[in-house]
């Protein structure tokens, strides 16, 4: 049996890939996360806890998904300086195949701007994860990196422009997003050096604004919907709110995620986004249409915004992957807006 690692793996995105692995796959996969940020998988897997070992939870039948609730680094750690770590858990790991490290520090525009110093542990994460990959030697690895790593002067409202791949250049470097994007900047050189001079197989993305279905509400995409559902008037937007994002589903970013790894191992990056500019009084347009208002706008111009546009180029992808995204801004949002309503309908609040 195959055995894939999952860091950060009740994240949003982290949580969805287990379940796309545990859907399509009969490998076994270990997912851990300190829930500093995400849920215990009893919120969102489909799965019963078939028991509980150590403090380490078992679900499914066959036990194939378990989860340690833990900081990743411990997790390398334990298994550094013990081979046989796991088999007290009642299984073994001799290697693990497919690695996607999904564990960092972020919590939105309030974060980022927030507490820059704390997101900035992520350079420890990551450090110590490629540390442990090049002596572990793992089949294939998947690095999230993010848009954020992307030159802010490229994304301003009057010099913004559909970001490709080439834009960030090791030899002649850009600003990126705060101390998020140097983290990320940083781990895409650490992922490039590790296929380079330790043969290890990386595959880095660029994901743009991922949203979905089961993403919390601290997150804008499922904030606006909720509030739409209430029918809220005036709708309040934090800045102008003709600001503006590439927004990408989540089934679409994990189509692009696996087929990458198949083809991507020299530890280079690609985009995952929609290729268009969205902004959020289109958003809000979109979500008050579906509820069957039209709202009065109320900018929030004390609160923090981030860059003016950001969107990226998706050519290098399609010419390359012969991968294009599936699910419309329109059908991304109105899976959003029903999801919605079933939690409005529970009385749910964003508060």
């Amino acid at each position: 049996m195959k055995t894939h690692l999952v860091s950060g793996g009740c994240g949003f995105v982290g949580r969805n890939m287990v379940k796309r692995l545990f859907a399509t796959t009969n490998d076994r996969i270990i997912f851990v996360d300190d829930l500093s940020i995400g849920t215990d998988p009893s919120t969102w897997l489909d799965e019963e806890m078939s028991r509980e070992s150590n403090g380490v939870k078992f679900y499914g039948s066959d036990e194939r998904l378990v989860f340690f609730q833990m900081d990743i680094r411990e997790l390398i750690r334990n298994y550094q300086n013990d081979a046989n770590y796991f088999s007290q858990f009642g299984f073994d790991v001799e290697r693990f195949n497919d690695v996607f490290h999904f564990a960092a520090i972020v919590g939105g525009r309030a974060k980022i701007d927030g507490d820059p110093m704390m997101v900035a542990l992520d350079l420890s994460i990551d450090a110590e994860f490629f540390h442990w990959v090049c002596r572990h030697k793992p089949d294939r690895v998947m690095y999230p990196s993010s848009s954020a790593a992307y030159p802010v002067s490229k994304q301003t409202e009057e010099a913004a422009i559909a970001l490709s791949e080439t834009d960030i250049d090791f030899n002649n470097m850009g600003q990126p997003d705060m101390t998020y994007g140097w983290c990320k900047l940083t781990g895409e050189y650490l992922a490039y050096i590790a296929a380079k001079y330790y043969d290890i197989k990386v595959t880095c993305i660029r994901p743009f604004s991922g949203y979905g279905e089961d993403q919390d509400l601290s997150y804008p995409i499922p904030a606006i919907a909720l509030r739409a559902a209430y029918k809220e008037d005036p709708f309040e937007v934090w800045g102008s709110g003709h600001q503006g994002r590439d927004f990408v589903h989540i089934d679409d970013v994990l189509d692009c995620i696996l087929l990458a790894m198949d083809h991507i191992h020299d530890g280079s990056a690609i985009n995952i986004g929609q290729g268009r500019l969205t902004s959020f009084r289109e958003i809000i347009g979109l979500f008050t249409k579906f509820a069957g208002y039209e709202p009065e706008i109320k900018p929030l111009l004390d609160k923090p915004v981030g860059v003016h546009s950001r969107y990226c180029d998706m050519s290098y992808v399609k010419e390359k992957l012969g991968w294009e995204p599936k699910i419309s801004i329109e059908e991304g949002m109105r899976r959003v807006y029903e999801k919605a309503l079933e939690i409005a309908a529970a009385g749910i609040t964003n508060n």
